[in-house]
Order: structure tokens, then sequence, then C-alpha cells
């Protein structure tokens, strides 16, 4: 298994369930007692929080380069941001380290391209609906229609998330306006919904409402799992087998014994050149 690299604390509320996606799907896939190997850098949400109403996207981008650049010296092979709106900034990540990033958006779009959606719903918060860094992945790699609620809703859902979910508060009444929200986007012709804040799904289930969900923190915790085995497998088939190795070896020194035989000193006798290459061998 490959060491996954998180950068968490966006909140910590969904930050601990990628802990849990990510084992929970190891020992899916390879059973028994296994489990994910990982590593979290956790940063300071209130600094996060702070910065992002302020606009200082630059500020934000400079905290998670050296949170991705922490995770690399630590031994992470991958690295996986554990938020959907900071990914605003997830060229200060690629930029900077030499390890993979796995992109939230472009998982998600595989996720919903494999069942076949055309027509997609995306809430969370303000950033991630109204700017482009997340639905121009969604439309220009995987051809999505991508809707959002109209800007009354756009700020509920955002009020709840910062108001209310990033700090731990999962009320019925919220959960309520969410669902209502996204009935509405249902009759404008939804086919699913992305729940593109990695709090939202703690608030909402899929069987809250009658189309498909996309749990974005799970699509990327399981993505990363799978990342990891296939790049194992492929490392495995670069390494040459240990057997050959050992046959090699013994050839080299069979060859250099019978070397050293052939062209030893004449005042030695053939006794002694029996012995040595007994020693060459055996070495």
């Amino acid at each position: 298994m490959k060491t996954i690299g998180l950068i968490g604390g966006m909140s910590w509320e969904s930050s601990k369930l990628y802990y849990e996606f990510l084992n929970t799907k190891a020992k899916e896939v390879l059973g028994g007692s296994h489990s994910a190997k990982c590593i979290m850098v956790s940063v300071d949400f209130a600094d996060i929080e702070r910065l992002t109403f302020k606009g200082d996207w630059n500020a934000i981008g400079e905290l998670i380069k050296e949170a991705a650049q922490q995770l690399e010296r630590a031994g992470a092979e991958v690295i996986l941001l554990c938020t959907n709106t900071i990914h605003l900034v997830s060229h200060y990540i690629s930029e900077n380290v030499t390890i993979p990033f796995l992109h939230i958006a472009t998982t998600t779009g595989d996720a919903i391209k494999k069942i076949g959606l055309k027509k997609v719903a995306l809430l969370g918060t303000k950033f991630t609906m109204e700017k482009d860094f997340y639905t121009k992945t969604l439309t220009n790699h995987f051809g999505l229609d991508i809707i959002i609620p109209d800007a009354g809703s756009r700020q509920v859902v955002h009020d709840i998330i910062y108001n209310e979910l990033v700090k731990g508060q999962f009320t019925k009444t919220s959960k309520q306006k969410i669902i209502r929200i996204i009935k509405e986007l249902q009759r404008q012709g939804a086919e699913g919904v992305i729940l593109g804040c990695t709090e939202l799904p703690i608030l909402i289930s899929e069987s809250d409402i009658d189309i498909p969900t996309f749990d974005t923190g799970k699509i990327h915790a399981h993505e990363a799992i799978e990342w990891g085995l296939k790049h194992i497998k492929r490392d495995k088939k670069k390494q040459p087998r240990k057997f050959n190795n050992v046959l090699t070896m013994l050839f080299n020194r069979y060859i250099n014994a019978m070397t050293n035989w052939l062209f030893f000193k004449p005042c030695q006798t053939s006794a002694s050149h029996k012995d040595d290459v007994g020693r060459l061998i055996h070495k």
C-alpha cells in the first residue's frame, strides 16, 4: 500500500471521516486486518476561514503549499486535500511538490460518469458553486451539465456550512432547507447532486432524496486507495525477480572464478588452483 498524505482540518468534522473512509476501503479491498497507510497534516481552520472571507487566496495557497511539502518530507507518496472549496488554490500543491496530487473534482467526475449521468446539481460554499475552479473540471473533462441553486438558495447553503456544519452543528431545520433546495434542482432536471462540501454528507444522506448523491470526501478517499494499490502493482512489475538476481550473481561468481583459475600464476600448483576456485565460488 502506498502512503497517502492528507491535508485536513477544513473542517476536522469531515477530515476525521477521511480516515474512516480510507481504512474501510483498504479493509474491503485487501481483507483481513489491513488498514490504510496515511499521514495527515491538519491546519487550523480558523486561519483558513479568516483568510477566505478576506479573499486572500494567495495566503491560503501558501499555507496549503507548506502543508503539502511537509507531507512529502514525511514520506507521503500521493496527496489529498480534504476539502472542496480550498481546491481553488490546489495549484499551490501541484506546482510545489514532486509527488502526485488527486483533485477532488476529478475523482467526483469519474464517479458520475461511471453511472452515466449527464446533468448534475452542485451544492457547496458560494466559492465552490460560483467560481469555475470546480465546475470547469466537471464540464471540460467529463462533459457534464452542472446546475447550481439560485442566488438566495446559494446563500442559504453557504451560511449553513459556515455557521453550523464546520462547527459540528447538524440540525433538522437545516437538513430540511437543503432537501428543499435539492428538490428544486431536481425539478430543473438534475439527475444527481454533488455534495460539494465535505460536511454536507453528514447532514444529508442518499436516503433523504430520490436521486443519486455524490459524497465527494468518500469518493476522494476511495480513489486514493485504488490509486495506491494500482501503483503498487506497477512497481512490482518493474522489479526484477529475486530468483533471477540470485542466478545472475552465482553465474558472475563462476565466471570470475574460472577466469582466475585459467590465468593463475604459473608458480602455484594445480591443487592450489582447485582450492582457490572452490573458495571463490563459495564466497
